[in-house]
């Protein structure tokens, strides 16, 4: 029975859980403002209505570029140990990376990680030659604001 239960609660509970959760947290905060909005035209106080809007600051090109180098890092990392504890598990039949499940999807998995991790290498260098003259302006419009 619990070998029923525990996929069903992590693949089907778990997500609709979180989902209702994050869609609670959104209804209580635009409740909010709501009522802070009213309070303040009962009180006969003018609204700002741009207090209320989500303002988005503009991520850098170099911050996007630095958070697909760190990705393109981290995935590559997590392909190569994959990839090492799957011809681990090849080589040596006493080896067992899990307690149950298939320790032979490890090098499938070390593979397509490995490839997603040279994919945003890839993107990442393309990137960083094509951008170069716009991350340089972008550089200098930030040392005239200071």
């Amino acid at each position: 029975m619990g070998d029923i239960l525990v996929p069903i609660c992590v693949c089907v509970i778990l997500p609709v859980l979180i989902v209702w959760m994050v869609m609670r947290a959104r209804k209580h905060e635009t409740d909010k403002k709501a009522e802070i909005m009213l309070k303040a035209i009962e009180a006969g106080v003018p609204v700002d209505m741009e207090q209320f809007s989500k303002k988005k600051t503009p991520v850098s090109l170099k911050k996007e570029m630095l958070d697909k180098f760190n990705g393109a890092c981290i995935v590559s990392l997590l392909g190569v140990v994959f990839l090492t504890l799957g011809i681990i598990a090849r080589t040596d039949p006493d080896f067992k990376v899990f307690r149950f499940g298939p320790d032979e999807l490890m090098l499938p998995a070390g593979g397509i990680m490995m490839a997603v991790g040279i994919g945003l290498f890839i993107s990442y260098f393309v990137s960083r030659k094509m951008l170069a003259k716009e991350i340089e302006a972008e550089e200098k419009a930030l040392e005239e604001q200071k």
